[in-house]
């Protein structure tokens, strides 16, 4: 419960800043397209750097200590933008520190915590933890981006990240209350060897040695890569082409969360009804319903993106829940780290890509045919379900 409720307040946090931040460099510090792209970029660089490395710590090291020592670093990191604004002083050149050095706690959080779930309950209930998670991720989705609105609106974008370096301070508190000890861990590989080198090299045998597996990365990863380089643009679609207000993207972003929410929720029972691949291949489409945005400029722009945003949130949510519930059950307790770390370095890998090929695109090609090109690489991630994944009818019993 103490999980649930930090996580919770986190996300809410985080989806402030993830709007605040683009929203400062665009309107405050007027960014190009490749800025906003590089702004975004920098922040997912760590995880093909550091990510199997972190791997590795994360399954020598008990993996709670970590999560909390990441809020705090994310806590301070974040209060230097209104530092800096208040002073007169911000720039992207910081932006960019702040993302970089956000990003790469965001790797030491991430990989902990998804392979710290599987030591606090019993791995026949993580569809329904992880469920619970998404469900926690969506509830914050669907309050954070209308809070980011509308305090960018009331106190300015810069000042808003204020209230995601207190979130980050509420999750560090709920970690360190959870009573439940956590288990002494095991990071010796297979044969029993133990070494830096011989664990990171088992959880990418881990990975490349199970179809199942590396499909998903590269679904995954695929998806990642389109998806961001329409995002990279995204917002700038918004304000400068649209000349919609923060309140009102905050609350279109919000009403698209309900999907999310609901889609979270629905979860088990899709699963139970389709089956783990059907699934899997069913809402890997929802990431190309994204190229339909620029539709917005020819409609009333705040209600088709409401019902674009709501669709597409609703079908995407059960992906996730499924495709990382299949990955732990899949995967022994003791390269739980190894295995989340490699598939990240893989899966967020792209996100960074993505995100500067389409600031680079919407530059010198245009923001409209951006979002269209990163749509339809999106739909491709498809094809890598297609190749095996789609056979899974049912959750694979749990490997201890």
């Amino acid at each position: 419960m103490r999980l649930w409720v930090g996580q919770t307040i986190s996300e809410a946090g985080t989806q402030v800043s993830q709007l605040a931040v683009p929203t400062v460099a665009i309107l405050l510090l007027h960014a190009t397209p490749v800025q906003v792209g590089l702004l975004t970029a920098l922040e997912f660089l760590p995880f093909p750097v550091l990510g199997l490395v972190v791997g590795v710590y994360a399954d020598r090291l008990r993996r709670r200590p970590l999560m909390i020592a990441s809020d705090l670093g994310r806590m301070v990191a974040l209060l230097t933008i209104p530092a800096a604004f208040g002073f007169g002083l911000l720039r992207m050149e910081q932006l960019y520190v702040v993302g970089l050095v956000v990003g790469v706690f965001n790797v030491f959080f991430g990989i902990s915590y998804q392979s710290y779930l599987p030591a606090l309950i019993a791995r026949a209930d993580l569809v329904e933890g992880n469920s619970k998670l998404e469900v926690s991720r969506s509830t914050a989705q669907l309050a954070g981006p209308a809070i980011a609105g509308f305090a960018i609106q009331a106190i300015g974008a810069a000042r808003a990240i204020y209230i995601d370096a207190a979130s980050f301070l509420v999750s560090a508190v709920s970690l360190w209350a959870i009573g439940k000890p956590e288990p002494q861990p095991q990071p010796a590989t297979a044969t029993g060897r133990s070494g830096f080198w011989h664990e990171m090299w088992e959880g990418i045998q881990v990975v490349i040695g199970n179809p199942t597996l590396w499909k998903i990365a590269g679904c995954t990863a695929t998806s990642n890569l389109g998806s961001n380089m329409a995002f990279a643009v995204e917002l700038i679609f918004m304000y400068r082409y649209l000349h919609l207000a923060p309140g009102l993207v905050g609350l279109i972003f919000a009403i698209g969360s309900v999907g999310g929410l609901l889609g979270a929720i629905a979860s088990s029972a899709v699963v139970a009804r389709l089956g783990v691949g059907l699934t899997l291949l069913l809402s890997i489409f929802a990431g190309g319903l994204i190229m339909a945005t620029p539709l917005a400029a020819q409609t009333n722009a705040p209600v088709f993106l409401s019902a674009l945003f709501f669709f597409e949130f609703l079908i995407g949510a059960p992906y996730n829940i499924t495709q990382v519930s299949l990955r732990q059950a899949i995967t022994p307790d003791r390269v739980q780290g190894r295995m989340n770390a490699t598939m990240r370095t893989i899966v967020w890998g792209t996100i960074p890509i993505g995100s500067l090929l389409g600031g680079i695109l919407g530059t010198y090609v245009g923001v409209v045919p951006t979002i269209v090109i990163g749509g339809f690489i999106a739909v491709l991630a498809a094809v890598w379900i297609l190749l095996g994944p789609i056979r899974i009818k049912v959750q694979p019993q749990p490997v201890s």
